[in-house]
């Protein structure tokens, strides 16, 4: 039923053998500290929380998301369902760990109720159930489709996904798949949250840490879901690879040993033996082809990872 065409991302190779090395490296290392990883944890399902519910409009900063989470403060002129936003989305997270495993299968009942929890006491009526009527998206270059053909649609998505008849890698799939439900746009409000976590349990069943998508990117994102509209995916398989890796660093960086140092390119160029400048180094960076991450507007990169985009320049001359 999907017609997919990805003839546009496949200059990414080099990207997604990267990717698939860390996490190579990762399992490879296991078990990590337990208390190491239960704080990445913890840290990383308040950027998760607050990045989502950001793009979708809530107010509460990053440090206001950590302090209702983990401290149980009212934030004072923030509104009820900024509040409620944030523990309903934490709840989520929860729920989403509880159902990965190496052997998980996509089903709708999983949707739903991740739908379900994003929107409970905010939207009791509508939490958990597919939308009975039409919808349009301001800012979008198409109409979701019509509400009877919705439930068909979502079960044909999940299909797609467990059968995966295209023989797509795990990065590719779940990229296909968050556009699909997009499109699909299944619910009367809360797509986005929940589509940005069930696109998670398809990484996270293949030992990949969660993909964020930061609130800093929320034009990038918005622009790389129209691309996709067109039949486009390059700006969005790029995304996720840029957000996988991110994690992934992330969880690197607890590895026994690891010596690994990622800074900003305006302090590498500074460096000595580094050919390029920070313009050049950071389009690279935007473009996937070189080891770096994002941390809120800045780029993030190591003096290797250009070592290595020359020495792969010069062996394919």
């Amino acid at each position: 039923m999907w017609k997919i065409d990805i003839s546009d991302i496949n200059d990414m190779q080099s990207t997604f053998d990267r990717l698939y090395e860390k996490k190579a490296m990762l399992q490879k290392a296991r078990p990590l500290s337990k208390i190491a990883l239960q704080k990445i944890k913890e840290s990383l399902s308040i950027e998760w929380t607050y990045n989502s519910n950001s793009i979708e409009g809530n107010t509460l900063t990053l440090r206001e998301t950590q302090m209702v989470l983990q401290e149980g403060i009212t934030v004072k002129g923030k509104s009820l369902k900024d509040h409620f936003e944030a523990h309903n989305h934490e709840k989520a997270i929860d729920y989403l760990y509880s159902l990965v495993n190496d052997d998980y299968v996509l089903r709708s009942i999983d949707i739903l109720s991740l739908h379900g929890l994003v929107l409970r006491s905010i939207e009791d009526d509508f939490a958990g159930r597919i939308r009975n009527g039409g919808v349009r998206i301001v800012g979008a270059n198409f109409v979701p489709p019509n509400a009877n053909k919705v439930s068909d649609l979502l079960d044909e998505l999940i299909v797609f996904v467990n059968e995966n008849p295209l023989g797509l890698n795990d990065i590719v799939l779940a990229t296909i798949f968050h556009h699909k439900l997009v499109w699909i746009h299944p619910f009367f409000d809360g797509n986005g949250r929940t589509v940005r976590l069930a696109m998670n349990l398809l990484l996270m069943r293949r030992g990949f840490p969660p993909a964020i998508i930061l609130k800093n990117d929320r034009k990038k994102y918005y622009e790389a879901l129209n691309q996709a509209n067109k039949g486009s995916y390059q700006k969005l398989t790029l995304l996720m690879a840029q957000a996988i890796e991110r994690t992934l660093n992330i969880y690197m960086s607890a590895l026994p040993n690891n010596d690994t140092e990622y800074v900003e390119i305006s302090s590498l160029v500074e460096e000595p033996n580094v050919p390029y400048g920070q313009e050049y180094i950071s389009l690279l960076a935007r473009q996937g082809k070189i080891d770096a991450y994002k941390e809120g507007r800045n780029w993030l990169t190591t003096k290797k990872a250009v070592e290595d985009y020359i020495r792969n320049r010069k062996r394919d001359r």
